[in-house]
């Protein structure tokens, strides 16, 4: 190893030792917690983090997406929360629904969101119950308080309902008649039913806005509340209903990856493709004369530069082979005895059918027209 070589193997060495210097001076370890998107069933059921709650407390809970009261037997002391909006209960269900609250269930309900709703329309569970809405009407805010906490808001974007006078007594309410109700629970039976105006404070996926709203303090009072009746004695049924996006929706959001680089590749395939942009070029010029015009235009030099009787020759061939196709009789004869068939045939005389078929003298313009003219008459009428 030379000197050159050493000096520039130190300086490397040296770079490097001043390099990891400055980096362990300047820099620390630290750790991070990053949210990650959630998956499975925190993804699509909004109330996962409920359920876990209850399951931590000690109440069997369990969740699904619809009633399925023959697959899922309700029992006399259980609670069910209807999260979904009830209109999309069939009226077997809403019948079973009411006939075991009546046995001693605890049934917890929302008004539908808001909307475009008919005042006559009827809907499960809450129509039966006597309960009856607004036309259009934007629910304002009812103030909550819980003892040790900040004053609280709810009901913002619920559907507030009144009470018919067939409806029961209700044991809790809240609200008053002339404004409406954001909450009402009404005895059936032995059981009871909880009408509430919107159930947002009890989801955890119900927008980036209300994503956490469940581990608020006044939320989670509210829900042991509407919990109580039944709470321990039986299982909680959290009903929902999974707000699943389209697939269009999906592979415009989630699959950009793929769809971005083929749309590029396309884009580019059809800028090589297309023609360059510019002025754009004068059509081309077609041809001054068509099949036809070219036909009669070689017809008259032809006949101009003397050889008419060929013409006359080829329209005589043109007739006579077509005579002996459709009259072999007329065309085997020849001289007077075919001119007299031909000219009985075709109400000539004749003499006009001998003009016909002989040889016009060069020169003579009427004499060939004629002739042509009588030959071309006589092939188009066989």
């Amino acid at each position: 190893m030379n000197l050159r070589t050493g000096l520039a193997t130190a300086l490397v060495v040296l770079l490097l030792a001043g390099l990891g210097y400055w980096w362990w001076r300047t820099h620390e370890r630290v750790e991070e917690w990053i949210d990650l998107p959630r998956t499975g069933e925190a993804a699509s059921n909004p109330l996962y983090v409920l359920k876990l709650a209850l399951k931590k407390d000690g109440v069997k809970a369990v969740s699904r997406q619809r009633l399925q009261a023959d697959q899922h037997p309700l029992g006399a002391r259980d609670t069910v929360l209807l999260l979904r909006d009830p209109r999309q209960l069939s009226a077997s269900d809403a019948k079973a629904l009411l006939a075991w609250v009546h046995g001693g269930g605890h049934l917890i309900v929302r008004t539908p969101p808001l909307g475009e709703l008919s005042a006559a329309a009827s809907i499960p569970v809450l129509t039966e119950l006597g309960v009856k809405f607004f036309p259009q009407r934007e629910t304002d805010c009812v103030a909550m308080y819980v003892e040790r906490q900040d004053s609280h808001v709810e009901f913002c974007r619920g559907r507030r309902f009144l009470l018919m006078e067939r409806a029961a007594v209700p044991l809790r309410a809240w609200g008053a008649e002339d404004t409406g109700y954001v909450f009402a629970r009404l005895p059936q039976g032995r059981g009871s039913v909880d009408v509430l105006a919107d159930l947002d404070f009890a989801v955890n996926a119900a927008g980036q806005e209300h994503e956490e709203a469940i581990k608020d303090a006044p939320h989670i009072a509210l829900l042991r509340q509407l919990l109580a009746p039944n709470y321990r004695a039986g299982t909680v049924h959290l009903i929902y209903a999974a707000d699943v996006p389209s697939l269009w929706m999906t592979l415009l959001t989630r699959s950009w990856m793929a769809w971005g680089p083929m749309l590029l590749a396309l884009l580019l395939w059809l800028w090589r493709r297309a023609q360059r942009f510019g002025p754009p070029l004068p059509s081309p010029a077609s041809e001054r004369r068509s099949l036809l015009e070219h036909v009669l235009a070689s017809g008259e030099h032809a006949y101009r530069y003397g050889y008419g009787h060929l013409l006359h020759a080829a329209v005589r061939t043109a007739f006579l082979l077509r005579l002996r196709r459709r009259d072999p009789q007329a065309a085997a004869l020849d001289g007077e005895p075919q001119a007299a068939l031909l000219a009985e045939r075709f109400k000539l005389t004749p003499a006009e059918i001998r003009e016909a078929l002989a040889t016009p003298v060069a020169r003579d313009h009427a004499a060939f027209r004629s002739r042509i003219a009588t030959l071309i008459r006589l092939r188009n009428s066989l």
